[in-house]
């Protein structure tokens, strides 16, 4: 199961000699040099308040955690990474904004009370992070999917829907598709979620890509913030880890 090989992960990661790892983790989370090695590869780190994280205090259900990501104030960003210290799955996603904004919302799964962090990658090859201390429920990861609850939940699977339009110089993008998310932590339900989402312009140019994990929210909505572009429409595509592709077609609003 993937949360063992995670720990299994860990448990080796935790043996080798730690690379260019910050000291004064805001959290003092005992998970926190495993995580520097698991989501940023143990490259050079600095806790940085550049990275805007912005969550609730606190949530009732740990299965829908809304979370935005801000890191524009440092210029150049060529990957954000959204993770959870204490969750079986950690990483959320890894975004590659090419031709948007360094920021996004979207909403993610917790399975109790955990730093919720957010590490920005700069031109220069440097880990900014920050993040927020959630407190939070138990078995938000391990909780079924309420979309396979549904009777129609075969027809709507991979329905992806969404808009464009264009907001204080930046063109904003919000992107929902239909899909159960699964963990793989709940008994007999397999992991079965989205792998990887893209978003591309009337000429087929990649202006923004991210790679999900099954901790984020079932039916997953983003928020993006694109460039300005002339193009007349943006075009989404999905794969899951079933091998699923799913696609639409999102006209800008006028």
């Amino acid at each position: 199961m993937q949360w063992l090989r995670l720990i299994c992960l860990a448990a080796l990661c935790s043996a080798l000699p730690a690379r260019a790892a910050p000291a004064g983790d805001p959290f003092n989370s005992p998970l926190w040099p495993n995580m520097h090695k698991l989501m940023l590869g143990g490259g050079k780190v600095v806790f940085d308040p550049k990275v805007k994280v912005t969550i609730p205090e606190r949530v009732e259900d740990g299965h829908f955690v809304p979370v935005t990501v801000d890191a524009r104030e440092l210029g150049e960003v060529r990957e954000l990474v959204l993770f959870a210290d204490y969750n079986p799955i950690p990483r959320a996603l890894r975004y590659q904004p090419l031709a948007a904004q360094p920021r996004l919302s979207v909403a993610m799964r917790v399975n109790q009370a955990t730093p919720i962090r957010a590490a920005a990658l700069d031109g220069k090859g440097v880990w900014h992070v920050s993040g927020q201390w959630l407190d939070a429920p138990g078995g938000g990861c391990a909780l079924p999917s309420q979309t396979r609850s549904t009777t129609d939940w075969n027809s709507l699977l991979g329905r992806v829907s969404g808009r464009a339009w264009r907001e204080d110089g930046a063109l904003r993008v919000r992107l929902g598709v239909m899909h159960p998310m699964d963990t793989g932590l709940v008994s007999n339900v397999a992991r079965f979620n989205i792998e990887q989402l893209d978003i591309r312009d009337a000429d087929n140019r990649l202006l923004a890509r991210l790679e999900t994990d099954a901790s984020l929210a079932e039916n997953p909505l983003f928020t993006l913030h694109l460039r300005p572009t002339p193009t007349p429409l943006l075009r989404a595509s999905s794969q899951d880890n079933d091998g699923n592709h799913y696609t639409a077609t999102l006209p800008l609003a006028p």
